[in-house]
């Protein structure tokens, strides 16, 4: 009846036999362990390899103990910082590229500041004013006349605005000195009248 409840690990049609044989190669792997544990135990180079895993076990404690030590002594901050500069292989080609590059550059901006014109813009002035001859003659109305309208009607304008501003301060003042005087002949007749 034991078979019926043996939950074999990979699928059986019979769980008797599947039983049988998981036992029986269990009890198998058992033997193997028992004789060969009993021939580490007699040779003499287990006992050295048993030393050596002590001594290692011990080193890692010791050193496990002075982390925690350390730990206790100081505020228990996590040490993630890498403090170590970061290198290039290519550091050096690429300063060496850098500094051909501005003494190219150098050389060329001197060439540049030192190079003449090939053009004469004294010609270019005079092309340019003879064609300016050529406009206003072919022109229908003067080529400044237009620019000297648009500078009248903007004096006028003004001189407008100036005429209207005198003209309102002009009125306002003697709007002002009408109630004034207004204002004085009525104390002046209230007072005769209390005399």
């Amino acid at each position: 009846m034991q078979h019926q409840a043996y939950q074999p690990l990979l699928p059986a049609g019979n769980k008797y036999l599947q039983q049988k044989w998981d036992k029986a190669s269990y009890d198998l792997h058992r033997r193997k362990v028992q004789s060969r544990s009993l021939c580490f135990e007699c040779s003499p180079s287990t006992k050295k390899l048993e030393e050596e895993w002590a001594m290692k076990i011990q080193r890692e404690n010791n050193m496990l103990q002075e982390k925690i030590s350390h730990i206790m002594e100081t505020t228990g901050a996590v040490d993630n910082r890498n403090f170590y500069t970061t290198k290039s292989l290519s550091k050096e080609k690429r300063q060496t590229e850098l500094l051909r590059i501005t003494e190219e550059n150098e050389r060329l901006l001197c060439r540049l500041t030192q190079c003449k014109s090939r053009y004469d813009r004294s010609s270019w002035h005079e092309d340019w004013l003879k064609t300016l001859k050529v406009m206003d003659s072919i022109a229908r109305c003067p080529r400044g006349r237009a620019n000297q309208q648009k500078v009248d009607t903007a004096c006028k304008l003004k001189t407008n605005y100036t005429l209207k501003t005198v003209h309102s301060a002009i009125f306002r003042h003697n709007s002002r000195s009408k109630t004034e005087n207004k204002t004085t002949k009525e104390t002046n007749r209230e007072e005769d009248a209390e005399k």
